[in-house]
């Protein structure tokens, strides 16, 4: 069943944050795969061959912190946003680092955010597999260990956000951003799609006590590469995280790294896709089936919010 898209919200566009030591970041994103590079005074966030900014990294502070999040949007769309923002009187000045292109308003949690007219960059598709070349009978099907490519992801599949109020920051992505949910589990965990056709979950939220990044997720083209990616970056000292496993909610292929201040970076194959306009089933899952089907014990600091500490 499918219905006409609203005005939503096409594309996580781009996020980001600072962290204490930048170059340190663009060892550990260098080494994840992404086109790691230095602009100036900031450290843009690119995916091989892919022109598009993902994420921008400034250094500031003695922990990692969110900054901002841009959405892109529809310009035919651009009068219906306004119309939200002034009506809701949510409307801010821009983010000082960002380029102060948009319209920008504050949500819930006091993150800045924006809305620009920009190509969609979201994916309209479900992301294909990579091309597997067939093995001949009476040959071994497994690269060498020293022959391995390096894995690089496609892009930017989704964030996932701490928040101290997980239905409240739903209801916004509804009534503002024009998002929909896709699946939840009580309180504690949300993820939020566009109708204009993305990923299970364009953006996530779960349950802390303040704000924050719990993690990037970044497409990559086979369970192989998830593998593969993960010892990549054990080899280059970053060897703490969760993985392999496969998630319930979205489905997909999983290693998250963990990354020098205490979030992570995530490896995913195979999420499920939600097509534009398609009216997807939400549910509210047990606690047990929200999280994976099967892989290692969750670490025990998994879901901790070290970009915020409790008091």
């Amino acid at each position: 069943m499918t219905s006409k898209p609203c005005a939503a919200v096409h594309s996580l566009h781009h996020f980001t944050f600072s962290v204490p030591d930048i170059e340190e970041a663009l060892r550990f994103y260098d080494v994840f795969g992404l086109e790691a590079r230095m602009e100036g005074d900031k450290l843009s966030l690119r995916t091989l061959g892919h022109p598009h900014v993902w994420g921008t990294v400034r250094q500031l502070g003695d922990r990692k912190q969110l900054l901002y999040v841009v959405y892109g949007i529809h310009e035919q769309d651009l009068t219906a946003f306004r119309q939200r923002i002034d009506g809701l009187r949510i409307a801010c000045e821009p983010h000082p680092l960002s380029d102060g292109q948009g319209l920008w308003f504050k949500d819930p949690d006091g993150i800045a955010t924006a809305l620009v007219v920009a190509p969609k960059v979201s994916p309209s598709a479900k992301s294909p597999p990579a091309i597997r070349i067939e093995t001949l009978p009476g040959k071994g099907a497994a690269p060498a260990r020293s022959q391995v490519a390096r894995v690089r992801p496609r892009y930017l599949s989704h964030i996932l956000r701490f928040t101290p109020d997980v239905p409240r920051m739903v209801e916004f992505c509804e009534r503002v951003l024009g998002l929909k949910l896709s699946d939840r589990s009580a309180d504690v965990i949300a993820f939020v799609h566009t109708p204009h056709g993305s990923d299970h979950h364009l953006v996530a939220f779960a349950k802390s006590h303040a704000a924050g990044l719990h993690h990037s997720s970044w497409d990559v083209g086979s369970i192989d590469d998830v593998g593969a990616g993960a010892e990549q970056m054990r080899a280059a000292g970053w060897g703490q995280g969760w993985g392999l496993g496969r998630h319930v909610l979205g489905s997909n292929y999983f290693h998250y790294v963990r990354d020098p201040w205490g979030s992570f970076c995530e490896y995913s194959f195979d999420i499920d896709f939600i097509p534009q306009g398609f009216d997807w089933l939400a549910a509210d899952h047990a606690p047990a089936d929200s999280l994976y089907v099967w892989g290692p014990n969750l670490p025990e600091d998994f879901i901790q919010n070290h970009e915020q500490p409790a008091a």
